[in-house]
């Protein structure tokens, strides 16, 4: 059985890098590198830096639109209180619908 210590390990990995560095496989490398980007610059894709962003602004707009829904049915609560006349019921389980932008 061999016996590898870290120092032996790290000596060859060394030997191995220096080797790949001057041999046709770093052109290799920098050549499949190249493609990968090429390849994936054609895709529609975002960066992760853009889809952080876009996911904070998400977030944001979703808790506006959370405080503004309790605001709306606080208001119809009110409503309701204020311009029910005995025996009516206002029916806030169903959304109002809106109309798609043109």
């Amino acid at each position: 059985m061999l016996n590898f210590n870290s120092q032996t390990l790290d000596d060859l990995a060394a030997r191995i890098g220096k080797a790949i560095e001057a041999s046709p496989a770093k052109d290799i490398e920098k050549t499949v590198k190249s493609l990968l980007q090429s390849g994936l610059m054609r895709l529609d894709l975002v960066s992760r830096e853009e889809f952080d962003t876009q996911a904070q602004v998400l977030l944001r707009t979703r808790e506006m639109v959370e405080r503004l829904e309790a605001r709306l049915a606080e208001m119809e609560r009110r409503a309701g209180v204020a311009g029910t006349t005995p025996g009516t019921t206002h029916d806030t389980s169903v959304p109002p619908t809106i109309a798609p932008a043109e």
